[in-house]
């Protein structure tokens, strides 16, 4: 990683952040209407264990429901990037049930699952976050060009080495786009979970608390919190994806 890479990030941040302060300061709001990030560090530090706790819960059953997106959103897609049948069966099944507001399914998975808060959290993070990898693997298996298998075929290579050699690789771009988009989705259905159903434990449950006490710069501080974790999964999976497939990146201009 460059030093540009890590200081234009930092920079941006940084400039955010001092446009909110000036923002906030120029209208004059009170910290009970619009936190400011000066507002922010107290709050982090008055709880920074309940932060450490709370966003550990949240951290690992985000990874947690991320990964078995992953495995269900990969096996999915590859059932309907092979085949047109299944894909023109469960195309229109995909897209109807990421139409619905998942903020509508939460309490549905809540009253069905009573008790098991961690399945629970993790459930709605797999639901909301599998989509755009089922999608993306699909698309990439789909648009495979014939001429490649129609060689190997007749080189003698099985479905599985066409996969291996040729499928797969192609479609690894497209993965790690729809991965970083599924990162941030995760996160939502997670906290979705932790605010609805309200079990004494995550970073939702914690904003809940800052909003029944009306403590609004604890309220910001964990949605900072929420924002840097998602950043940090992000650069996870950009790590990732230049380890399996930076031979897709393009040269920078």
């Amino acid at each position: 990683m460059t030093l540009r890479a890590v200081l234009v990030p930092l920079a941006a941040l940084v400039i955010f952040g001092l446009l909110w302060e000036l923002l906030v300061w120029a209208n004059g709001w009170p910290n009970y209407k619009m936190a400011s990030p000066s507002d922010l560090w107290p709050a982090f530090w008055k709880f920074r264990w309940l932060f450490l706790e709370y966003g550990w819960d949240t951290l690992w059953r985000t990874v947690v429901g991320l990964l078995v997106a992953v495995i269900f959103g990969v096996g999915l897609g590859m059932i309907m990037g092979f085949s047109r049948l299944m894909r023109d069966a469960l195309y229109p099944l995909l897209v109807g049930f990421n139409a619905i507001p998942k903020a509508t399914v939460v309490p549905i998975i809540a009253l069905l699952f009573v008790g098991q808060h961690d399945m629970n959290t993790i459930l709605i993070a797999f639901l909301i976050s599998f989509f755009p990898i089922a999608v993306s693997v699909s698309i990439g298996l789909s648009t495979l060009e014939p001429e490649y298998r129609d060689i190997l075929r007749s080189l003698g290579a099985s479905n599985l080495t066409i996969f291996w050699k040729i499928a797969l690789p192609k479609t690894l771009p497209e993965f790690f786009g729809a991965l970083k988009v599924a990162v941030t989705l995760a996160f939502i259905g997670t906290n979705l979970m932790e605010i609805v159903e309200p079990h004494g434990r995550g970073l939702g449950h914690l904003f809940d608390s800052g909003k029944i006490s009306a403590d609004y710069p604890l309220m910001f501080a964990v949605l900072i919190a929420l924002a840097l974790m998602g950043i940090l999964l992000y650069y996870v999976v950009v790590a990732l994806e230049k380890i399996f497939a930076g031979w897709a990146e393009r040269s920078p201009t």
